[in-house]
């Protein structure tokens, strides 16, 4: 972890911070999902730093480290796009490989769809490669499933105003790691839903979640409400194929996998009519972290990959 620097690039106005370790003239940019900030891909990088590729981590406008926008409530997925395209620009890195987790893999499609020659290949962890309008999940599960109650101004801000940062990313990281869909009862709140005396995951530290608690305390919850859970999902392009080479690499006890249709949709491969060059693997046991759970497998799998497409 000490290998890895910290530095602020100015993109857009903000000042963004990435995390960046290695030297070698092809560079990874990894996007991160929440809870998850940059540190979440610290095994990641130390790894491909390793095998001599450029490793970098930003955390998002108005995440961790990073500037807010000047209206967190305003901040869009282009707005996330963009500050990445002016980020490649301001390092002059004209192409990259894209490793991106949970919302992160939406960053790195509409990435790829905007910007095809900029894109050496695509990996995405935990969620697939959808339509650029998906049909919004909310519609077929109970009112009190996580995503309908963060997309409610204000009520998640109260639920999580109880508590302090690392207290809402322990709880957080408690029921993300479970194969169920996090969905409260009537009345109930998400935060509720986890017990204080419930132990961490065996593979997050409490030192982890430490870092975690920092670097929120510093930007708070804000943008992260807004994107993903209630930002405008347009996207400039009628472009709808990624054409990169592409893996997803699925845990197969990924709550994700519960949503309605979701495992029939990547089993079934329809998937790779978004992404007609897309390779899919599954880790046995893999929660919704994966990487952070197993990250001698996912490391691998990863290494592989811009291996054989470099």
């Amino acid at each position: 972890m000490d290998q890895i620097q910290h530095k602020h690039i100015e993109v857009n106005g903000l000042k963004l911070h990435i995390a960046e370790i290695g030297g070698g003239s092809k560079a990874v940019l990894f996007c991160h999902g929440f809870p998850e900030i940059w540190y979440s891909w610290r095994h990641q990088m130390i790894a491909v730093a390793k095998a001599g590729y450029r490793a970098i981590a930003p955390d998002y406008r108005g995440y961790g480290l990073s500037d807010p926008p000047t209206v967190p409530g305003d901040a869009t997925y282009a707005d996330f796009v963009d500050d990445l395209r002016s980020l490649l620009d301001a390092l002059a890195i004209s192409k990259v490989f894209l490793v991106a987790k949970d919302f992160g893999a939406r960053v790195a499609q509409y990435f790829a769809l905007l910007y095809p020659n900029r894109v050496a290949g695509v990996v995405t962890l935990g969620i697939p490669f959808v339509p650029p309008k998906p049909t919004p999940m909310q519609d077929f599960l109970p009112e009190g499933f996580y995503i309908s109650r963060w997309m409610e101004p204000g009520r998640a801000e109260a639920d999580f105003g109880r508590f302090d940062c690392k207290t809402v990313v322990r709880n957080i990281y408690i029921l993300f790691s479970r194969s169920e869909i996090p969905i409260a009862k009537e009345n109930q709140e998400i935060m509720d839903m986890v017990d204080s005396s419930t132990p961490l995951p065996s593979w997050f530290t409490e030192e982890d979640l430490e870092n975690y608690g920092a670097l929120y305390d510093k930007s708070g919850f804000q943008t992260a409400l807004q994107v993903p859970y209630r930002a405008n999902r347009e996207l400039n392009t009628s472009e709808v194929k990624v054409d990169a080479p592409a893996l997803l690499i699925m845990g197969e006890k990924d709550y994700f996998l519960k949503f309605p249709g979701m495992e029939d949709y990547i089993r079934s491969e329809q998937t790779k009519f978004f992404a007609p060059n897309l390779k899919t693997v599954y880790v046995p046991e893999g929660s919704h972290f994966v990487q952070e759970q197993f990250p001698d497998q996912v490391n691998g799998l990863i290494l592989n990959f811009l291996k054989t497409h470099s």
